[in-house]
């Protein structure tokens, strides 16, 4: 029964988790015109290419500050 339990306390986690992150990414890409105003999404480690016609950006910088800032206002408040 514990054992019962346990996976599926951890199968709720993982759910949160994903849900948590897809909300992340669908807020971040309605914002990403917006943010490109402040230097979010262009700064080096910014990964930009286009393949097909298509562009696609892999933002690993503008992550890193974006949930340093987001930890910074956490704890303050």
């Amino acid at each position: 029964m514990r054992c019962l339990m346990r996976t599926t306390l951890r199968k709720l986690t993982v759910m949160k988790w994903l849900l948590t992150t897809f909300i992340a990414l669908l807020v971040l890409t309605a914002l990403q015109p917006w943010l490109k105003r402040f230097g979010i999404g262009r700064l080096p480690g910014d990964l930009h290419f286009r393949k097909n016609g298509r562009d696609f950006v892999l933002p690993f910088t503008s992550t890193v500050v974006l949930s340093l800032l987001l930890m910074l206002i956490a704890r303050l408040i």
